[in-house]
């Protein structure tokens, strides 16, 4: 039995990565993104382009997108040459894009009404984890429909949950966001703390990784900011963006975040200074910054 064609929209960091994993699996892989120089290293690979998400969505069994921001998802979903007006009947959307809940569920509707199974599905576990499809996948969306899509994203991770109805996968990831940030300035503030205290901090990371303060993002950030490398696994304006609909949902629900908050506020101050570019690690050079003021 032949595989389903997966449409791709989106070839950043992570999608690209996401991409050649599918096309490594058997999958039939289409796509589009806004600079096709971009996807030629895909292209070449055994991609197949084509020229907007409308004729995307015509040709696609699951069309999977992985872009920017929410006003890049509304862009390809909505109207009538984004992909919900475009899809054929039956086919599967699924949103990867850390995006807003209640947009997630807007998609759902809109989809539905046009006999499409719109699920939100965004990752966690960076550049790394994609490379390697040991991505964490975050769903939302009717479970009656949802084996159909797990041989897809088995492909892309290895830890995928269904959390809920619709949205129930943005939800998770701003929990999982909102873990994040506070672990970081953690993470940066303990190695900037063993380098001042005149401790070899690659030493310190042997002892304490291990133990209670042991985190993802100690043990595998932690290195690159002891080695100044700051290339970006995820973008610090991208973590921003997450940390802004983390915090306009728990203001919805009427909830304290007060450490989300500061490390928003931190990470502001990071791109002020010319570090929107930069990965999330980034956070050390602006504490190193300080810290010699």
């Amino acid at each position: 039995m032949s595989k389903p064609v997966i449409g791709f929209i989106g070839t950043g960091v992570m999608g690209k990565s996401m991409v050649r994993n599918l096309m490594k699996a058997g999958f039939p892989v289409q796509m589009f993104t806004r600079t096709k120089e971009k996807a030629e290293e895909l292209l070449n690979e055994g991609a197949e382009w084509q020229e907007n998400p409308a004729e995307l969505a015509k040709e696609a069994d699951i069309m999977i997108t992985m872009v920017g921001y929410p006003s890049d998802v509304k862009e390809v979903y909505f109207g009538n040459d984004g992909i919900i007006h475009n899809a054929k009947e039956g086919s599967y959307l699924v949103d990867m894009t850390t995006s807003s809940p209640q947009l997630a569920e807007e998609i759902y509707e809109k989809a539905k009404e046009r006999g499409l199974h719109a699920y939100d599905a965004p990752v966690s576990g960076g550049d790394t984890g994609a490379k390697q499809g040991k991505l964490t996948i975050m769903a939302g969306g009717e479970a009656e429909h949802f084996e159909k899509l797990l041989p897809v994203f088995q492909v892309m991770g290895e830890n995928v949950v269904l959390q809920g109805p619709a949205g129930a996968g943005q939800h998770t990831k701003m929990c999982n966001q909102i873990a994040i940030a506070s672990n970081m300035m953690g993470v940066v503030e303990a190695i900037t703390y063993a380098e001042t205290a005149g401790l070899d901090p690659k030493t310190v990371l042997q002892s304490i990784e291990f133990g209670a303060a042991g985190s993802w993002s100690l043990s595998n950030l932690g290195p690159r900011m002891i080695d100044d490398n700051f290339d970006p696994g995820f973008y610090v304006k991208h973590f921003i963006k997450d940390m802004e609909i983390a915090i306009q949902s728990a203001d919805q629900m009427e909830l304290p975040v007060p450490g989300l908050k500061l490390a928003k506020s931190l990470y502001d101050e990071l791109s002020k200074v010319g570090g929107s570019n930069d990965g999330t690690q980034a956070l050390y050079k602006y504490y190193k910054m300080k810290a010699e003021q």
